[in-house]
């Protein structure tokens, strides 16, 4: 009887991609720049926490990858054998080790540091492929199973929401346990003797933290620890939007020292976006989340850095290099600046607006929010791309989607096939001449009223989740006094500068502004705060590609 042939894998199985085997010419390649390293039976490579991991290659030998639990178990992720090699996104990220590495089979593994890791996958562009694509098929893995940081927390916790939507919007793998479900979660807070007013509490690196801010989240986590804040960069990138990641990926790719600095998550408004499809070459759309995950590996890859969790206070224009000085004081120099801090969403003159802000009020429609308002009727404010396709998405769980409109149609301002199918969605209610003027609940939002300016005429609902897409103002306050800003804060660029004959004699340079320049030499401004520019994600991915360019130009002349 004739034998089976031996299946080959193929390389488009999930299983070989995640885990693929390289083959001797792939080997050798990485021989030529590594390091051989003896293993022992039980030697741990690398740990959870640890900074600047090293990348393995299996020549012979075994190893497991492992993560403890609150109880200190270990839970098994992924075993690796011979031609497999080690590491997930946060090689590329600069971010903390997420996982334990452990030889269970003695070997020899070929070892590369961490910078001539990056440099082997800016000069190897098959092997940057192989690895890219595993990395971040890893890092999926691992936000899918839960296996990171233990964040415990309620539902009904404004501060839970905010922690929960910065892991989640950065793409940090984390467990989340819901205290008002999960019954056996009383013996974590007692054995970490942690009182009810101290939740959320983040088990991050072996440290217990209770209620932490933002900033010291992304310490734990080390988010920014590849970050060296003392040399003087080429370009500094103020703002994570769709133009400041595409100005990220272009500078780095060229050649540029950029350093991005973004004060929430990677982005923008874009990154809330449950469903993007009318941007170019994603027919099937793209969650704005996901967009963004991809092209911060795609900066990463290249060797742009981000700062995250840090917001800039201001700009000292005074001399060049110029400096931007953050929140707590540090100051960051860099030649040129692209500012992309793009615009928030305009908040109703409500008194109470803050009391309920993530306890009913959010600002974006991701799938953390879904959850919240499963089966419940939500309202959403506003009648742009951002508000359609928060409606479009909510509708698929909330029992009745109320849009409140404040002018008389949707056209002037939502794309024609949002228009359609908000329109044809029987779950979604149109309010127009609509606004909403009374908020009322106790520890959450439960009844809101609205009123239709047209008629007067007011109408109240037990409604407990608000989403508010409406209007944008710019984020330019902390730029008065060294750029020019039109009548409504936007950043004024190019030949916009050219009608104030104020700016033209203040402007220090024989040369007129360049297209995407502000009146200050090397600074530029893209995307959604640049005065006149398009509110659409493609438009801000082409003003941060085209901004480089003439940052090149612009860095020419020191």
């Amino acid at each position: 009887m004739a034998s089976q042939p031996v299946p080959v894998p193929s390389a488009l199985d999930a299983a070989t991609q995640i885990f693929p085997v390289l083959t001797p010419g792939q080997m050798a390649r990485i021989r030529s720049c590594s390091e051989l390293r003896k293993v022992q039976t039980g030697e741990i490579l690398f740990e959870i926490g640890d900074a600047d991991v090293s990348f393995f290659v299996l020549l012979s030998g075994a190893m497991e990858i492992v993560q403890p639990d609150v109880n200190g178990a270990e839970r098994l992720i992924a075993t690796h054998n011979a031609g497999e090699f080690t590491g997930e996104l946060s090689m590329i990220s600069g971010g903390r080790c997420l996982v334990r590495g452990r030889v269970t089979v003695p070997g020899e593994f070929l070892e590369l540091r961490n910078h001539e890791f990056r440099s082997l996958i800016g000069r190897d562009s098959e092997l940057s492929d192989i690895f890219m694509r595993a990395f971040i098929l890893r890092r999926i893995a691992l936000i899918r199973d839960n296996r990171g940081p233990v964040l415990l927390g309620s539902r009904h916790s404004a501060d839970t929401l905010r922690l929960r939507e910065f892991l989640s919007r950065n793409g940090i793998p984390y467990n989340y346990v819901d205290l008002d479900i999960d019954k056996s979660s009383q013996d974590l807070l007692d054995r970490f003797q942690i009182k009810i007013d101290e939740i959320p509490v983040i088990i991050c690196s072996r440290t217990v933290m209770r209620n932490p801010s933002i900033p010291k989240l992304a310490d734990c986590l080390g988010l920014n620890a590849s970050v060296d804040q003392t040399t003087v960069r080429d370009l500094v990138i103020i703002g994570a939007g769709p133009s400041g990641l595409a100005a990220a990926v272009y500078a780095a790719s060229e050649g540029l020292d950029a350093l991005v600095i973004e004060t929430e998550a990677p982005g923008g408004q874009a990154g809330s976006s449950s469903k993007i499809e009318n941007n170019l070459g994603f027919p099937m759309g793209i969650s704005g989340q996901e967009l963004a995950g991809r092209a911060s590996a795609q900066a990463a890859k290249f060797g742009a850095k981000m700062m995250l969790a840090h917001s800039v206070a201001r700009l000292d224009c005074s001399r060049r290099p110029y400096q931007v000085v953050l929140e707590n004081g540090d100051a960051i120099h860099s030649r040129a600046v692209v500012i992309s801090t793009g615009a928030q969403y305009n908040k109703p003159g409500l008194a109470n607006l803050q009391q309920f802000e993530g306890r009913g009020i959010y600002y974006g429609a991701t799938f953390i929010e879904a959850q919240l308002c499963e089966r419940e009727e939500v309202i959403i404010i506003g009648g742009g791309n951002s508000a359609g396709q928060a409606a479009a998405y909510l509708s698929q769980g909330a029992t009745r989607v109320h849009m409140l409109v404040r002018s008389g149609e949707l056209s002037s301002s939502m794309s024609r096939y949002l228009i359609q199918r908000v329109q044809q969605n029987p779950g979604i209610e149109l309010h127009f001449n609509s606004e909403i003027v009374a908020l009322e609940g106790d520890e959450h939002l439960e009844r809101v009223t609205w009123r239709d300016k047209n008629s007067g005429e007011t109408t109240s609902r037990a409604i407990r989740h608000v989403f508010i897409m409406a209007g944008a103002s710019p984020r330019t306050d902390w730029l008065q006094g060294c750029v020019a800003l039109d009548n409504k804060g936007f950043i004024l660029t190019g030949r916009d500068l050219d009608t104030d004959p104020l700016l033209q004699r203040q402007w220090p340079l024989e040369r007129t502004p360049l297209i995407l320049e502000t009146s200050l030499p090397g600074v530029f401004a893209v995307g959604d705060v640049r005065s006149g520019s398009f509110k659409r994600v493609a438009s801000a991915v082409g003003e941060g590609a085209m901004a480089i360019a003439l940052v090149h130009r612009a860095l020419a002349e020191l």
